[in-house]
């Protein structure tokens, strides 16, 4: 802790002078980051593409190391400008705190002392009988818990009173409170700006290079470090200055707002900030959680432990996607590893799309290996078949809420606790898309089929959406497809006649009251197969059954499926209706719904 720091020099503070400096650090920056891209797009590739010799790969290994260089000085200056600006604005607090003491205190009459003492005057107090008696001045104990006058003990020596004219005892100075509270304020403030003061000390005195320093591939794995120092010092200062409590509306704008050297002081430094915030531009949120996402599996590789390693596996397949060659193009737009695990990916750019698809999963679903390679296809797939109807299609796999993970525990919660973010998210999609009007779709699968409807149910229903498309569904929680807010005909069903998701009976019914054995134990489990098959029954497990007449939707053709396996607990006809290779059908009329032309969808009949 700086113990030199005083409130004189806490009150006269420039913070200014702080974030000048940082603006001539963020100069040094920019002129690096030029001078680093004329070192590789101009000198360097004119060498490689002209000359073939010892001395040309002499000479490129030079600029190699001068690119670095210029990298290294890039990122650090970029450093040292966001703490300063950080520190900057981690003493303002303190120091309207300190300045509001003073105003107090001036307002007050009171002295405040060099070592942070106040003084106050002698005031005229009224004692029991009515008559003004004078209550002496004094001074304050600086940082004491005990008023000056406040009395030892009752009965003890020096004890004092409000009743004036007895023989030991005078009348107490209200000042005296107020003056205490004065000065603990102003301590207070002082013992932070030390704190503050001490942190950013530690972390520029980190910043600084040695004399000769040789920039190598190893030091600029310690800019990692030095970015997490950073990050933990000044983290809190850029956080104060993130909306999170505004609509993605008014983060666009907040964003768009934003200063170029502000932008990548977020982007670089605190990227987890606003990745995974609704409004920002999805080239933004991709390029935050790319940068964010080494730093989430070097904490998930010190974690230990099983479920670390699940979403730690899953997260590096997702690292080794993002390196590989993507056709649509692949947009990380979200990652984290709270509850069951968290990734959004879109396939195609959704802000310049005209056609965007948001594909929520269901039961079972988590951050593993299977979503990575599976979960992920599906939206993956879903995007190549709607750009071949319109080019200009997206379509996203939403992992952004913790679904249930066996038919046992699956109940509204998790649906009721996911849709306002699905919700939120959309409305993201909303205020960042580029086109004036775009056609978006709502896609749930399985459990995220009730996920959607329960957002679709939501006060103004999910925001920007024209189509709905529930596939596999053991209900919406709704009994008409119009509760859905967006018509009928624009909510489309797939239902596989061998999914036993889409025939799941009632709580109330005996077959569920059997239990999940039921559906995936041995040999009683299949000779009742038929008491989940009720096909004449259109309640599900939440509500009406989407597939049927009663409830009005669009159906579209899809492939029956392979028949479950109950011994083995295999019902593979839940999985298929996103993959042109087992269900093209299916495949097929999804595209056509997402890309811009539901009208040429294969219907079929309702159950």
């Amino acid at each position: 802790m700086n113990g030199s720091l005083t409130w004189q020099m806490l009150r006269d503070l420039k913070t200014s002078e702080f974030t000048q400096a940082g603006d001539k650090w963020h100069e040094v920056s920019a002129r690096s980051a030029s001078d680093r891209a004329q070192v590789d797009r101009a000198m360097s590739a004119k060498l490689r593409e002209t000359q073939e010799s010892d001395s040309a790969e002499a000479a490129l290994g030079r600029l190699r190391r001068l690119s670095r260089n210029f990298q290294y000085v890039q990122t650090e200056c970029g450093l040292v400008r966001t703490a300063l600006n950080g520190l900057a604005g981690d003493l303002a607090d303190p120091q309207n705190q300190l300045k509001q003491a003073l105003e107090d205190a001036a307002s007050l009459n009171f002295t405040v002392h060099e070592d942070g003492s106040v003084s106050y005057p002698a005031v005229k107090v009224d004692d029991l009988t009515g008559k003004k008696q004078e209550a002496p001045g004094g001074s304050s104990t600086t940082g004491s818990s005990r008023l000056p006058l406040e009395p030892p003990g009752l009965g003890s020596p020096g004890r004092q009173s409000l009743y004036p004219g007895y023989a030991g005892f005078s009348p107490v100075n209200p000042n005296a409170e107020k003056a205490q509270d004065v000065a603990d304020r102003i301590a207070r403030a002082v013992r932070s700006a030390r704190e503050i003061d001490a942190r950013y000390a530690k972390t520029l005195n980190g910043l600084r290079a040695e004399k000769g320093l040789d920039v190598t591939a190893a030091t600029l794995k310690d800019v990692f470090r030095d970015t997490a120092d950073v990050r933990s010092t000044a983290g809190m200062h850029l956080a104060e200055s993130v909306p999170e409590d505004k609509s993605p509306a008014e983060r666009k704008k907040w964003w768009d707002g934003l200063a170029e050297e502000q932008r990548q002081e977020y982007l670089k430094i605190a990227p987890d900030l606003i990745g995974g915030l609704d409004g920002i531009p999805a080239l933004v949120r991709d390029e935050a959680n790319r940068n964010y996402l080494p730093v989430l599996i070097d904490e998930l590789a010190r974690q230990g432990g099983d479920d670390a390693k699940t979403k730690l596996d899953a997260l590096r397949m997702i690292q080794d996607k993002l390196g590989e060659s993507s056709h649509p193009p692949m947009f990380l737009l979200g990652v984290g590893d709270e509850g069951n695990g968290r990734a959004i990916v879109s396939y195609g750019n959704p802000d310049a799309s005209r056609h965007v698809a948001a594909y929520v999963p269901g039961l079972g679903t988590k951050l593993d290996g299977d979503f990575v390679e599976d979960t992920m296809k599906r939206a993956h797939d879903t995007a190549k078949g709607a750009r071949r109807i319109d080019p200009s299609s997206a379509a996203i796999i939403w992992l952004g809420y913790d679904a249930p993970q066996n038919v046992d525990v699956m109940t509204k919660g998790d649906a009721q606790r996911g849709a306002p973010a699905y919700n939120e998210f959309m409305a993201g999609l909303s205020a960042t898309n580029a086109n004036e009007d775009p056609h978006v779709t709502a896609i749930g699968h399985s459990y995220g089929s009730l996920t959607v409807g329960t957002a679709a149910k939501e006060s103004g229903g999910i925001p920007g959406v024209d189509d709905v498309i529930l596939l596999g569904s053991p209900g919406v929680d709704a009994q008409r497809a119009t509760e859905l807010g967006v018509g009928k005909d624009h909510v489309f069903v797939g239902a596989a006649d061998n999914d036993p998701v889409t025939h799941l009976p009632t709580k109330g019914e005996s077959a569920l009251a059997a239990g999940p054995a039921l559906l995936f134990g041995g040999p009683e489990g299949a000779r009742r197969a038929n008491d989940l098959f009720d096909v004449g029954n259109d309640d599900l497990y939440f509500g009406k059954d989407p597939a049927s007449e009663s409830f009005g939707a669009q159906r579209f053709e899809v492939d029956k499926g392979p028949r479950m396996v109950l011994e083995a607990g295999k019902f593979e006809a839940h999985s298929h209706y996103f993959e042109p290779e087992k269900d093209r059908e299916s495949a097929a009329n999804i595209a056509r719904i997402v890309g811009g032309r539901p009208e040429e969808i294969v219907r079929e009949k309702h159950r």
